[in-house]
């Protein structure tokens, strides 16, 4: 947020957290407990934080949480929470996930806010339950798919929406990573091992773990509904039972195309997340890895470089710019702009007000659209590649 708004909001109450999942030696849930805490609007205050209370109990007293709230599991947590007058406003889910619907069923249907890491459930079936279930609840739902976070993503998007682009015809999205290239599952890795397993990540591999960032991540950009796909998901390495790589054509309503890669096993990539879009008057790039930057090309004209901070930064962007230009932010930034995002969205909901128009998170929706994509990857790819329509 600019420095600005950030003082304003912090007028309000921190609101009080907790989390399910994100214990010791867990990396996404450090990850979600530093963007709550980085614009001062959370208190981690409890925590269903691993699959034993014995475990739960040693990681909650790690993060110096009061022992009588660290629970064995989710569903203890969330009635006891409920009934508490000063129980969780809001939770974070950050388990592997099978676990995503049943617990944001029990926090939702408590009235408590649930903030949800990706991709929204491990199957379809599933993620349209937990959509009735977010649509009747008193509670918000928001899921955080945090690239959109970044503001020179948000910058993009305003471009396509003030039509600089004019008519969009081709977007390309890939992330590439190799972190997978060798079966590290089977050597214990605890990351691994749930990301590749179907139980836990449910049918996707890659296209569940990093394809639905691509995938969302360019739909947030162009404003693009996908009208169907063909794929061709393969597994590269031995043993494994699930995709590690994947070719996706895109057919989005309107007539524009689209290609996705994504890929665990491309010998030296890191975290390559990469979005091209083209219109009829001008092409965008962005690049997480130097995500500070923006090129902006008008057809016919030399290619514009448009920084974080920098002149030629549109308002959308200026509202989640925490520091000036020339000091880089990146993913945990962005990952807290979620956070900021959702604790605006859950402030004005406690008072009765509507929250501000520019305050924008992924939803529900968003995660129904992610899983409906890798479903379709995965029943397209069994149909060697036939179109299928999501």
């Amino acid at each position: 947020m600019t420095i600005e708004a950030s003082k304003s909001e912090q007028r309000a109450p921190k609101i009080r957290l907790g989390m399910v999942g994100g214990g010791q030696g867990a990396f996404i849930g450090a990850v979600h407990r530093m963007a709550a805490r980085l614009d001062d609007h959370y208190d981690l205050v409890a925590g269903a934080l691993s699959s034993t209370p014995e475990k739960s109990l040693a990681s909650g007293r790690d993060l110096g949480l009061d022992p009588e709230r660290c629970y064995g599991s989710f569903e203890e947590m969330a009635e006891k929470e409920a009934s508490r007058p000063d129980g969780i406003e809001a939770v974070s889910i950050v388990t592997p996930n099978h676990v995503h619907f049943a617990a944001a069923k029990a926090f939702l249907e408590r009235g408590i806010h649930v903030i949800c890491d990706k991709p929204l459930t491990s199957n379809l079936e599933d993620a349209r339950k937990l959509k009735e279930v977010a649509d009747k609840a008193k509670a918000l739902f928001i899921l955080t798919h945090n690239y959109t976070g970044y503001p020179m993503v948000r910058h993009a998007r305003e471009l396509v929406q003030s039509g600089e682009l004019g008519d969009i015809r081709l977007v390309q999205m890939e992330y590439p990573q190799d972190w997978l290239a060798e079966p590290v599952e089977q050597q214990g890795a605890k990351q691994a091992v749930w990301r590749t397993d179907p139980a836990q990540s449910g049918v996707g591999g890659s296209t569940g773990d990093i394809g639905t960032h691509a995938y969302n991540l360019g739909c947030f950009i162009s404003g693009l509904t996908l009208r169907e796909l063909a794929a061709d998901v393969h597994t590269f390495v031995d043993g494994r039972r699930l995709d590690d790589n994947a070719h996706v054509m895109l057919r989005f309503e309107g007539g524009a195309k689209g290609l996705l890669w994504c890929s665990q096993v491309a010998t030296g990539n890191e975290n390559g997340l990469k979005v091209r879009i083209y219109g009829t008057k001008a092409g965008i790039e962005w690049t997480q890895a130097d995500p500070n930057y923006l090129w902006f090309t008008k057809l016919g004209e030399p290619k514009q470089l448009i920084t974080r901070g920098g002149a030629g930064a549109g308002s959308a962007a200026s509202r989640v710019t925490r520091i000036p230009g020339g000091h880089p932010e990146g993913y945990l930034e962005a990952f807290a702009t979620i956070y900021s995002e959702a604790a605006q969205a859950i402030n004005a909901a406690k008072s009765g007000v509507a929250v501000d128009p520019a305050v924008v998170y992924p939803t529900v929706d968003d995660g129904v659209k992610g899983v409906a994509f890798v479903t379709a990857c995965i029943e397209s790819s069994k149909q060697n590649g036939a179109w299928v329509k999501v």
